[in-house]
């Protein structure tokens, strides 16, 4: 499908499905549309209209020097939904900082959000475990601070291994990714218990888990689901986590 404008830049969408809509935010860096359409997007496609966003600087998606605060992208984000057609409550799915920008969207927009899930939302952002080793990094020591699930996909793929490089290194060297994250705000906990019912989701070998917890005690309503796995839960648990998303779906 053809890029959107939208908020002064072309941004990237891929629609799966149809029926009630869910809308699936990725996290940064080594994040695209394809972390979820190469994991569960297929799955919840099956009864529902799926949309994967490409945010700002990924994917195929414009790669601007500035924005990448979770308010800026989700600003983004509405604007890909009212291009889209999307103008009912949606659900709403993040991963890491996707999930940072899904909350933003849930609190800004309460009206465009029906569900929310947030899978290993890092608190505060600045601790966000697939940027620790991006703050005081150097270009040759990149790829060794990649995890290592990318790492091998990078030992396997010659073009687009370069390709990925290529845009980690403009992300991380050439915008403001990195600065706008540090200076994100970690939201107080009376603004988080604005959020009611979301479904949680950690691994239980994350070192975010400790805000899944933080989350469930301020959120009325919050489900709190514990899986094996790290940050990237999307890939060490695809089928548990699968599942978790269609039965918050069900619900």
């Amino acid at each position: 499908m053809p890029l959107i404008e939208t908020n002064g830049l072309r941004l990237n969408a891929v629609e799966l499905g149809d029926g009630r809509p869910v809308v699936m935010l990725h996290g940064l860096l080594v994040g695209s549309s394809a972390s979820w359409y190469f994991t569960s997007a297929p799955t919840l496609a099956r009864g529902h209209r799926v949309l994967l966003v490409d945010l700002r600087g990924h994917g195929r998606s414009d790669r601007p020097r500035e924005g990448y605060d979770s308010r800026t992208m989700a600003r983004d984000v509405v604007g890909v939904l009212d291009a889209m057609g999307f103008g009912g409550p949606i659900a709403l799915v993040g991963h890491s900082y996707g999930a940072l920008v899904a909350l933003r969207l849930a609190l800004e927009w309460p009206e465009r959000v029906e569900k929310l899930a947030l899978v290993e939302a890092p608190l505060p952002p600045s601790r966000l475990p697939d940027l620790q080793a991006f703050f005081a990094l150097d270009r040759s020591k990149m790829a060794e601070a990649l995890p290592q699930v990318t790492r091998q996909f990078l030992d396997r793929r010659g073009r687009q291994a370069d390709k990925l490089l290529h845009t980690l290194a403009e992300l991380s060297f050439e915008t403001s990714l990195l600065e706008d994250v540090r200076r994100e705000p970690d939201p107080p906990d009376a603004e988080l218990a604005r959020v009611r019912d979301p479904l949680l989701v950690y691994g239980e070998q994350s070192s975010c888990r400790e805000v899944g917890e933080r989350l469930a005690r301020v959120m009325p309503g919050a489900r709190l689901v514990v899986l094996p796995g790290g940050h990237n839960l999307h890939l060490d648990s695809t089928a548990a986590l699968t599942a978790s998303l269609e039965g918050w779906l069900r619900g």
